[in-house]
């Protein structure tokens, strides 16, 4: 049952292969914004997961979130999210990354519960337009 208050952190590495420069969002190697959200959106969806019922997952609608610091190579980022509303299918978390230094960014995101097979295959229907 999803109550508010489920809660995840996960961790990544800051390597070449997810920094600005390698991503296209930037030039420089620092700890991508793109890559960032990657890792605040699974945070979010893993937390979540094992409530569902079986066939069901969830889907990113909505971010707001702010970069504030950024983050060199060889760093450890750590992602820690918190679900503070449930209205039906509609999920809204508040979202903070820290590296080994503190605070790298924050916001909000929302996820909406669907129904996998449904939902992949409404998608699979633009194919034939």
């Amino acid at each position: 049952m999803l109550t508010v208050g489920i809660s995840n952190e996960m961790a990544r590495e800051v390597t070449k292969e997810n920094t600005a420069a390698a991503l296209g969002s930037g030039m420089l190697e620092v700890f991508a914004t793109p890559a960032m959200i990657a890792l605040m959106e699974e945070t979010c969806m893993k937390s979540v997961q094992p409530h569902l019922e079986e066939g069901c997952g969830t889907v990113g609608t909505g971010l707001s979130v702010h970069h504030v610091s950024a983050t060199p190579v060889g760093m450890h980022v750590r992602c820690v999210s918190k679900l503070v509303e449930v209205d039906g299918r509609k999920l809204v978390f508040d979202i903070q990354a820290f590296d080994d230094a503190g605070l790298i960014g924050q916001g909000m995101h929302e996820r909406f519960i669907i129904e996998n097979e449904k939902f992949f295959q409404k998608t699979q229907k633009k194919l034939d337009r």
